[in-house]
């Protein structure tokens, strides 16, 4: 039977890749106009994060995030606003001191990094579950910080997208589940290829789906060259991809991808030649069970 396969696309990202790819969007108008065309080419989702126009670099303005939604929910165009909660857990011990945070250090409290969630409420938000070295820095997200986090995102009404980096953020991810953190069933973003965690490879899917709770809707991605790839296999193994210029900078081998649709449009035709079919928001919101804003 047809299925109906979600595409959720992460726009921008906080990496240092605007200067690699000039499609990267950067200011409030930018991310917004990228979304909407994300939308217009097949995705029900798009993943947001926020810089800040003067640098480029990451940013946890409510301000920037604000008008960014504002200008999505604006637009008329029907899509899944889906803001990160990711920024505020970067750690680099002091060189001369390891008990101390050195340049480049970004914690935040729990409550500082959902803010812009409570405020603005959007449909998802994700939630990283777990710690881990990230390239040269370490990623941190305590399970006491997460918990408070996951407590108030439930009481705002945003479905988390749990995101899991290796098993053993799935397996917390579980136990919040079950501890009442997160309402069941929980919604999954299986991420690979992401220095130093689960690889991008069709045996680290399967492995990482096979510790899912029954009835979950999940996504998953692998970064750079495995992104098209691993939105193929995720399909085939009853998952949804994502796709987008925060994880991929490249259409194809050696060309750059000139905007988020025209990664969209990709992962669309790959889900038609597999043979299902691509989901709207309208469907997305029914298998996720997320109520149409009104």
């Amino acid at each position: 039977m047809q299925r109906k396969v979600m595409i959720s696309c992460a726009v921008t990202g906080s990496a240092d890749t605007p200067a690699r790819n000039p499609a990267v969007p950067v200011t409030p108008q930018q991310i917004a106009q990228s979304a909407i065309d994300a939308a217009k080419a097949g995705a029900a989702i798009v993943h947001i994060h926020v810089r800040d126009p003067a640098t480029t670099r990451p940013s946890m303005d409510v301000a920037l995030y604000r008008e960014v939604v504002d200008r999505i929910r604006s637009s008329g165009r029907d899509v899944l606003i889906n803001l990160t909660t990711g920024p505020g857990a970067r750690f680099v011990p002091d060189e001369e001191n390891p008990q101390k945070p050195g340049p480049g250090t970004t914690m935040k409290l729990p409550a500082e990094r959902v803010r812009h969630v409570v405020e603005l409420k959007p449909d998802i938000c994700s939630l990283d579950m777990g710690s881990m070295n990230m390239g040269p820095q370490v990623f941190v997200n305590t399970p006491t910080h997460l918990q408070a986090m996951a407590v108030a995102i439930r009481d705002t009404g945003v479905l988390p997208e749990l995101e899991v980096f290796e098993a053993g953020h799935l397996l917390l991810a579980k136990r919040m589940i079950e501890n009442g953190h997160v309402k069941p069933p929980g919604m999954f973003q299986i991420c690979l290829g992401i220095s130093w965690a689960q690889p991008a490879s069709p045996e680290a899917m399967s492995y990482m789906r096979s510790l899912l709770p029954a009835n979950s809707p999940w996504f998953a991605f692998g970064i750079s060259l495995h992104q098209f790839p691993m939105a193929a296999q995720a399909v085939l193994l009853g998952g949804h991809p994502r796709v987008g210029l925060e994880d991929n900078l490249y259409l194809e081998k050696g060309k750059l991808a000139p905007s988020n649709a025209a990664l969209v449009e990709k992962a669309a035709k790959i889900i038609e030649i597999l043979g299902d079919s691509v989901a709207t928001p309208s469907e997305s919101r029914q298998i996720l069970g997320i109520a149409a804003r009104s």
